[in-house]
């Protein structure tokens, strides 16, 4: 079988929160017991902004342009876990991964796809930054109460 795209190693991250600093957190189908906020990779041609808006509804049904989507201008590059490289091109093993923050009116019911994600909570931010697997996403979600008090 020919492979006939890879992902390209530049991501989004959106932490989708509430103005009281609930965010949302979503159970990975590949890996039950990994928690994380909307990530995906960007297709090629897309800006991260359409990315983000793209993967906020692909994971959740939200319309992140009906909310406060708002570009952190964070970055972190990060190694990619060995067993999801394959769908990558040969040789690459870092992604760039670009974080946004979506800031909805209170926690919502979201609309979960299943072969990507088992469950979802709404949890007080220092919480779910501690169940957070990635280490970049929690850092991202402990910067929470910092970039939503900036302007």
């Amino acid at each position: 079988m020919t492979r006939l795209a890879y992902k390209i190693p530049r991501s989004v991250l959106v932490v989708i929160h509430t103005p009281r600093l609930y965010v949302l957190l979503l159970e990975r189908a590949d890996h039950p017991g990994y928690w994380q906020s909307v990530t995906g990779s960007q297709a090629e041609g897309e800006s991260l902004q359409q990315t983000a808006v793209r993967e906020v509804f692909e994971e959740t049904g939200l319309d992140a342009r009906a909310h406060g989507l708002r570009d952190w201008d964070l970055q972190n590059e990060y190694e990619i876990f060995p067993e999801w490289r394959w769908r990558y091109a040969p040789g690459v093993t870092h992604n760039l991964e670009h974080v946004f923050g979506l800031c909805v009116p209170e926690p919502q019911q979201v609309r979960l796809t299943p072969r990507e994600h088992l469950a979802f909570e709404w949890l007080p931010w220092e919480d779910a930054a501690n169940r957070c697997f990635s280490w970049s996403n929690a850092a991202a979600i402990r910067k929470l109460p910092e970039m939503v008090h900036s302007p």
